[in-house]
């Protein structure tokens, strides 16, 4: 396995936890917050958001900046550059496939 292809892995294996998603989509929406603000109303509990945060934060999509007895967290987006890229390139590979069936298909209605 490449590193590029064990990057891809962690990646997706993070993102497939609907836990994680969702803090890292609440951390991309409302910017940077602190495990307390992201527990309340989670129904999560403290050590499970810390634990989350961990993974997120090995993975290069979360930051964390330390300021006094608090730990601030924010979504790090160009951590989803591994997922863009990966889109970018099974989207070139379906669009050149589509044309070449469409060329297909126009071959034979003549």
């Amino acid at each position: 396995m490449t590193g590029m292809q064990a990057k891809q892995d962690d990646l997706f294996r993070t993102l497939s936890d609907p836990t994680r998603r969702a803090i890292f989509e609440r951390l991309s929406r409302d910017g940077e917050l602190t495990v307390r603000s992201l527990t309340d109303d989670s129904g999560v509990s403290q050590p499970a958001i810390s634990k989350h945060l961990g993974v997120l934060k090995r993975t290069g999509l979360v930051h964390d900046r330390r300021e006094g007895r608090e730990t601030y967290y924010s979504a790090r987006p160009e951590g989803l550059v591994v997922l863009i890229d990966w889109m970018n390139y099974y989207g070139a590979f379906w669009r050149n496939r589509f044309d070449r069936l469409e060329t297909l298909l126009k071959r034979m209605d003549q």
